[in-house]
This record gives structure tokens, sequence and C-alpha cells, in this order.
């Protein structure tokens, strides 16, 4: 047996467990925007050792929703105005040159997994609220994965996970629950089945610009 190779497999699994577990409390606000991280609190929380933690932190900041406050220090990334509205600004210019790109390398089997993940998305929108989350970015993920361009999918899956926090602080409102989601859903669907880019694409800003409205006159009050 290789001791080694053993302790270094569970210090990995270790890290990759409190990364997960880190991750999604920012993204649900568990832990809020602009919370100090501190080793001690979170290794008791995650019931796992210091470095793990560390480790996850230093994955976290990459991932742009921790920040370092000074040499050892960490912090919840902080939302603002600002931020929600380049995070929008950066979507809405990316991902429509991905889905362009997805639907120009148009394939049968790509269509069949977009449809796949849109039927998905629909069960899941009827049980609860985590199960949508993950069928949800699978599907808007979907949509670009035959751009070929896999940096630039990188960046999308990553500038989604950014809004979720944002996301998260409309779903309760009134005026958000009146808007139709599965339609905006079936009608991107349906254009990028048709290879129709240009609805396509100005179907999915518009998708995305009706919710930064809205949280941005959540933010405002």
């Amino acid at each position: 047996m290789n001791v080694t190779r053993d302790i270094a497999g569970k210090e990995t699994s270790a890290t990759h467990g409190a990364y997960l577990t880190l991750r999604e409390m920012i993204l649900t606000g568990a832990l809020p925007p602009g919370e100090k991280l501190k080793i001690e609190q979170l290794r008791g929380l995650l019931n796992t050792g210091a470095s793990p933690v560390r480790e996850a932190l230093s994955l976290l900041t990459s991932d742009m929703l921790v920040e370092r406050i000074d040499q050892r220090g960490f912090r919840a990334a902080p939302v603002g105005k600002a931020n929600f509205e380049e995070i929008l600004t950066l979507r809405c210019t990316l991902e429509p040159m991905a889905l362009r790109a997805s639907i120009a390398n148009g394939a049968a089997d790509w269509e069949e997994r977009l449809v796949l993940r849109h039927h998905h998305m629909k069960k899941a929108s009827q049980r609860d609220a985590t199960d949508f989350e993950v069928a949800h970015k699978a599907f808007h993920m979907a949509l670009l994965d035959n751009a070929g361009l896999p940096m630039l999918e990188r960046y999308c899956a990553q500038l989604y996970d950014l809004n979720i926090r944002y996301r998260n602080l409309a779903a309760g409102g009134a005026s958000y629950r009146k808007r139709s989601i599965a339609t905006e859903h079936q009608e991107i669907l349906d254009a990028a089945l048709d290879h129709d880019a240009d609805a396509a694409t100005d179907l999915l800003i518009s998708h995305y610009r009706r919710t930064g409205e809205y949280l941005s006159r959540q933010m405002e009050a």
C-alpha cells in the first residue's frame, strides 16, 4: 500500500468536498456576499482540516466567488449593481457568439441533446429548486456546447454561476413571477432547432435582460 498516495488522495477528496460545499453556500447566499470566511470556523462547519478549506477557498478565488482580503484572509465576493451589469453585459456578448457557432455547427446529436436537456428542465421545474437549477444550467450550456470553442464555453459557464446569486434575489418578487420563463425557454429552443441564429440570439439576450432589468430595480430599491 502506498501510504503517501493514499493520504494525498484523501486530501484531494477533502479539498474537492470543501470546494463544492462552500461554492454552493456562496451561490445560494448561505454565506452572504462580503462575509469574512474564517478558516477555523469553516473547518468546524465542514468537519475537515484547515488545509482543504484553505485550498478550496483558493480555488474559489479563481471562480471569482471568493476574494482575498489580506495575505491569509478571505471573504465571499461582494455583490453590487455595477458588478451585476458587467456580468450581464458579458453574458449578452459572449453567449450569442457561442450560440451562433453551435447553430452553425448544427448536427442531429446536438439537437437531440438540446431537446433532452429541455425536457429534463421542464420535469425538474415540477420538483425542488435545486433540481431545477442543475437542469436549468445544463440546458443553457447545451445551447452553447456545439460551438467547438471550449475556452468560450468555460467563460460562459463561469458567468452563469456568477449570475446565480443575483438571480436568486429576484426569484421571490411578484413581477418576476409574472414572467413565463418556460415560454421563453421554449422559444429559444425552437429558434435554435430551426437554425435561426438571429432569432435564437435575440431571444436569449431578451431572456437575460428581462431578469437584468428586474434585478437592477431591486438593487436600486
